[in-house]
C-alpha cells in the first residue's frame, strides 16, 4: 500500500513536471555550470530523521561520475557498458525507468575510466564528449548517433592523467571542445554536422578537466576556458584568444589537476583548483581583453566538487587529502574566509549545489547528503546517507522540479524534497 501512495505521488509530480518549463539542461544546472538551481521554490527546510521520501532507484545505469540531465519528460545520463569498453548514453522515464541505452565512444583507458561528460542537451540533442576525447552529437528521441568527431586524434590533443572530464558548450550554431596541446587549445564544431568552425592558437599546454562557459559584460560575449596552467577567454564568433592568465603559484606541482569551471559575476571570475593551488578572483576590464587579479585565498583550493555562489559569499569544500577536506565560505568581494570547518561525523570533502536559499552537500567519502543553512557556520540542518552503489562519490547533485537526483556509481535515486 506504502509503495502504491509513493508511486500515486510521483505520477502526480511527473505530470506537474512534465508542463514545467523548468528544465535543467546541463552540467550543474545550466551551461554556466554554477550550481545555482535558481527556479526551484518551496523546498524542504528540513528532511525527516531517515532522510527526505526515496521516490525510485535504478541500479543499472553502468558506472560513472557524471550527472543526470532533465529536460521534459526524460532523463538523460551518461555510463559504461559492463564490460567498461564504451560509454553509454541512456534515456529514462522520469519514474527511472530506462527508455533506451546506446553506446557511443571508448572510455578512457587508464585510472579512473568511469565516465565523466554530463550530457548538454539543446533542440532535441544531446552533445558529449568521452573519456577518449570523441565528441558526439546524440538524438535524444531514439538514441541514434547523428555524428562524431575523434576529438582527440583529430586536434592532437594532450590529456593529463585521467584522460578527458568535459561537457560541452553549446551556443548558437557550435559545439566547443577544449582539446589542449601544440595545434589548438580550443576548437568549435558545427552543432549538426560536426565540421569545424574555428579554432584557436594553441597556448602551449594539455588540457584540463574543466566545462567551458559563456559570459556577458558590457554588451560583449567570451567563452571562459581552461587548460592545466592557462585560464583564458575566447571570441565566440572567431576563436580568437583574447585574454589569459598564469599568475599560479611556483612551482605549481599539480598544474594538470584543474576540474572546476569558474563562477562569473559582475565582470569578475572565481576559480579554485585544488592541491594547494588556492582560489583566485580576476576582474574583466571592460573591452574583455584582460584581466587583473583581485584576491587570492589560500584556504579554498576546491579538488573537483564545484563551488556556489549565494548572496555574496562563495561556498565549497577544499582540499587538505586525496580523501578529507573541510566546508568554507568565502567573501566574494575580499577574499576572507567566514568559515573553515569540518563535517562532523567523519564526512569528508564534497559537491555543493544550491536552491531556494539553501545548500546541498554531497560527502565524497561516505556518501552523506547534507541539507546545510548558509550564514556564518557549516550549519547541516539535515543528513542521509547513500548505501547503493559503488565507487567514490564523486558525481555532483541535481534538482529538478522538487526532486533530488543522487548518482553514486552505477546507481541513481531520486527523493522527494518539496
Amino acid at each position: 500500500m506504502k509503495e502504491k501512495l509513493v508511486s500515486m505521488v510521483f505520477l502526480a509530480m511527473v505530470a506537474i513536471g512534465a508542463s514545467a518549463q523548468n528544465n535543467v539542461n546541463a552540467f550543474r544546472g545550466s551551461q554556466n555550470h554554477d550550481g545555482n538551481y535558481v527556479n526551484e521554490k518551496g523546498l524542504l527546510k528540513q528532511w525527516p530523521a531517515e532522510g527526505p521520501q526515496m521516490l525510485w532507484e535504478n541500479l543499472q545505469i553502468g558506472k560513472g561520475y557524471s550527472s543526470p540531465v532533465i529536460v521534459g519528460d526524460r532523463i538523460y545520463i551518461t555510463g559504461m557498458t559492463e564490460d567498461e569498453k564504451q560509454e553509454t548514453f541512456s534515456a529514462l522515464s522520469l519514474d527511472g525507468k530506462i527508455i533506451y541505452t546506446i553506446s557511443y565512444s571508448a572510455p578512457w583507458n587508464e585510472a579512473y575510466p568511469e565516465t565523466r561528460t554530463t550530457p548538454t542537451i539543446v533542440d532535441g540533442k544531446a552533445y558529449v564528449i568521452s573519456g577518449s576525447g570523441d565528441v558526439v552529437c546524440i538524438n535524444c528521441a531514439d538514441g541514434k548517433i547523428i555524428w562524431k568527431v575523434a576529438g582527440k586524434s583529430t586536434y592532437s590533443s594532450v590529456t593529463g592523467h585521467w584522460g578527458t572530464a568535459e561537457s560541452p558548450l553549446v551556443y548558437d550554431n557550435k559545439v566547443i571542445y577544449t582539446p589542449g596541446g601544440s595545434q589548438t587549445s580550443m576548437v568549435a564544431l558545427d552543432k549538426e554536422t560536426g565540421k569545424e568552425i574555428w579554432k584557436t592558437t594553441s597556448l602551449k599546454a594539455h588540457r584540463a578537466y574543466v566545462s567551458p562557459i559563456m559570459i556577458e559584460w558590457k554588451g560583449k560575449r567570451q567563452i571562459v576556458g581552461s587548460l592545466a596552467e592557462v585560464l583564458f577567454g575566447v571570441n565566440p564568433e572567431t576563436g580568437a584568444v583574447e585574454w589569459s592568465f598564469t599568475d599560479w603559484p611556483s612551482p605549481n606541482t599539480y598544474e594538470n589537476i584543474a576540474p572546476n569551471a569558474p563562477l562569473f559575476k559582475d565582470g569578475a571570475l572565481f576559480f579554485s583548483q585544488g592541491y594547494d593551488t588556492g582560489g583566485y578572483l580576476v576582474k574583466l576590464n571592460d573591452t574583455l581583453t584582460g584581466v587583473t587579479k583581485a584576491w587570492k585565498t589560500d584556504d579554498l583550493d576546491t579538488h573537483h566538487g564545484g563551488y556556489v555562489l549565494l548572496n555574496g559569499v562563495i561556498y565549497g569544500s577544499n582540499w587538505i587529502n586525496n580523501t578529507s577536506g573541510n566546508w568554507l565560505a568565502i567573501d566574494w568581494n575580499t577574499g576572507k574566509t567566514i568559515y573553515n570547518t569540518a563535517w562532523k561525523g567523519g564526512k569528508g570533502k564534497g559537491s555543493i549545489i544550491t536552491a531556494d536559499g539553501m545548500l546541498y552537500a554531497y560527502d565524497e567519502r561516505r556518501g552523506f547528503v547534507g541539507l546545510v543553512q548558509p550564514g556564518n557556520d557549516f550549519n547541516v540542518v539535515s543528513e542521509f546517507r547513500i548505501t547503493k552503489g559503488e565507487g567514490p562519490y564523486w558525481a555532483h547533485l541535481v534538482i529538478n522540479n522538487g526532486v533530488l537526483y543522487v548518482r553514486h556509481g552505477s546507481a541513481l535515486q531520486a527523493y522527494r524534497i518539496k
